[in-house]
């Protein structure tokens, strides 16, 4: 009877749990990957920086959750300062987030300043010209105006003419499952901010806020359009466990605070009833448990890392490690480390930090930058 327990807790342990459609996923039980990689420092002395995004093959736009923008020459690390005349609330996780060039145009989620005590997740768009952002115009800023410094979100992502954003629930819990609110929501608008005549308020939800395409998530800080099967993935942080990647899907509800996805409160009570996940909610591929807490993804498409293509790379800021998933017919069939961090980890380590953000530039080189206060731009290159 020993023996059979003994070997009961081993399975138990060492073999994926799931849920339905869903894995548990404990990155104890990665693999460490296989492959000689470079690892150079770009660039240093970045403040808490948030989003990048490549104009060009050369340079790099940075934000910093200060409210700082710059431009970085990724050959030879060298910053230039952007003006710009966002009007920033800087308390805690807000800040100036996430940025995306596209057509000229340089996109932003950022926490607004309202009332000199508010901030709320928003959405705007400028134009590029001599190191300044000119003609800037507010795409959406989040209703309501809520007085908690957490969980904005909050990532963008371009697919042909629409821009999808993801808003944080801001610590409301249940306001995720009011359509009638932002908070806790993807967002689909038009490049120009105009309502597609498509989102779930003119089709089958005409509670919702037209901008709302999703609904029920926590704090996604991840996005991403695969251009592999042309879907946009999310990473989600759950709270004590229950992270997860999944896909935005039209009308869709994640559950949250219903359910927790397989994670609890952080003062240890169950969250809803303690069941996971619930067959009227949308499932993710993946849940952490415990939680590795995921920034940014990206779907590797280059051939630098031949071996890599079509998996998806995650940030991980709590275990300062870069994941590589390998995903198949819908479901994530391999897991594996690329770089873990020194303070969490055993040899062989990187000490780079927290990481936040990934970019790929055209050759497939890897571009990594961490969420601490005197942090560098890496470069991950054979």
């Amino acid at each position: 009877m020993k023996l059979f327990f003994s070997i009961f807790i081993f399975c138990l342990f060492q073999a994926p749990i799931t849920f339905g459609d869903v894995k548990f996923s404990d990155f104890k039980d990665y693999k460490i990957a296989k492959i000689n990689i470079k690892l150079e420092e770009i660039s240093k002395g970045l403040n808490h920086p948030w989003g990048m995004a490549f104009i060009d093959d050369k340079n790099l736009l940075i934000t910093e959750k200060s409210g700082r923008l710059l431009k970085v020459n990724i050959a030879n690390g060298e910053k230039i300062e952007i003006g710009h005349e966002l009007n920033i609330f800087t308390g805690r996780q807000g800040g100036l987030l996430d940025v995306l060039y596209h057509n000229n145009f340089v996109y932003f989620t950022y926490s607004h300043l309202r009332d000199d005590v508010y901030g709320s997740s928003a959405i705007a768009r400028g134009k590029l010209v001599d190191n300044n952002i000119i003609e800037t115009e507010i795409l959406l800023i989040a209703e309501p105006k809520l007085k908690t410094n957490v969980h904005f979100g909050s990532r963008i992502v371009i697919q042909d003419d629409y821009l999808f954003a993801s808003f944080g629930e801001r610590g409301g819990g249940m306001i995720a499952q009011d359509p009638t609110l932002h908070p806790g929501s993807i967002i689909r608008i038009h490049l120009d901010g105009s309502i597609p005549n498509n989102n779930p308020k003119f089709t089958n939800e005409p509670s919702w806020l037209p901008e709302i395409y999703q609904i029920g998530v926590r704090n996604p800080q991840g996005m991403t359009l695969s251009p592999f099967d042309d879907k946009i993935y999310i990473s989600n942080h759950g709270a004590k466990g229950g992270d997860f990647i999944g896909t935005v899907n039209i009308g869709g509800n994640y559950g949250w605070k219903v359910i927790g996805w397989g994670g609890e409160n952080y003062f240890g009570t169950k969250i809803g009833d303690g069941e996971p996940f619930k067959e009227k909610y949308d499932k993710p591929l993946l849940s952490w448990v415990p939680s590795i807490a995921p920034s940014n993804i990206q779907f590797y498409n280059k051939n630098m890392f031949e071996d890599w293509k079509g998996d998806l790379l995650v940030t991980s800021l709590k275990f300062r490690m870069l994941i590589k998933l390998e995903i198949k017919n819908n479901k994530v069939v391999n897991e594996e480390i690329i770089l873990r961090g020194c303070k969490m980890h055993k040899q062989p380590c990187h000490n780079i930090g927290r990481m936040r953000d990934i970019e790929i530039d055209s050759s497939g080189a890897i571009y990594i930058i961490t969420d601490e206060p005197n942090s560098s731009l890496w470069k991950i290159y054979k």
